[in-house]
């Protein structure tokens, strides 16, 4: 029985009575020279649900296009992680040009404010990238954590 703030009864795979607390059998068997783990049968991984990409196992919804999930009004399927690069681009390139600008109408103002604008222009330029980049982040951030807890969370 397992559901909000209950964790499931064995969420680490652990033995019952007489295998050791890491799963692996007795504790006091010895491992097998050519097996896959310690008491184990000599089955490998296998014994224990197999690994990536094993066909038995499901390995979660396929991720929507853009357009769909652009256009899904259950909010089912984020968008963000799809977006972010885009808006990052797009953050850099306008950043670049309105600098460029403001270099060129700084050096028509005069030489001088054309000169400290091209000095500290790239300064500022980086701090606004740092500033974007970070946000971006954390939205992403918390797109991941909502996806990995409705993960969690599904029966």
């Amino acid at each position: 029985m397992s559901g909000y703030g209950n964790p499931p009864e064995n969420p680490y795979g652990q033995g019952g009575q007489g295998e050791s607390p890491y799963g692996y059998g007795d504790p006091g068997q010895q491992p097998q020279q050519y097996g896959g783990g310690y008491g184990d049968g000599g089955q490998g991984y296998a014994a224990y649900g197999g690994g990536y990409g094993d066909p038995g196992v499901p390995q979660g919804p396929q991720a929507k296009g853009f357009f769909a999930s652009l256009f899904d009004f259950s909010f089912s399927s984020f968008i963000t992680p799809t977006v972010v690069k885009a808006v990052y681009a797009l953050s850099v390139g306008l950043l670049t040009l309105f600098w460029l600008f403001f270099v060129l109408a700084a050096f028509i103002d005069s030489p001088a404010a054309g000169i400290g604008v091209l000095v500290v222009g790239p300064l500022i330029l980086v701090l606004y990238l740092c500033l974007i980049r970070m946000t971006l982040e954390f939205y992403v951030a918390v797109v991941r954590m909502s996806e990995d807890i409705h993960h969690r969370l599904r029966p």
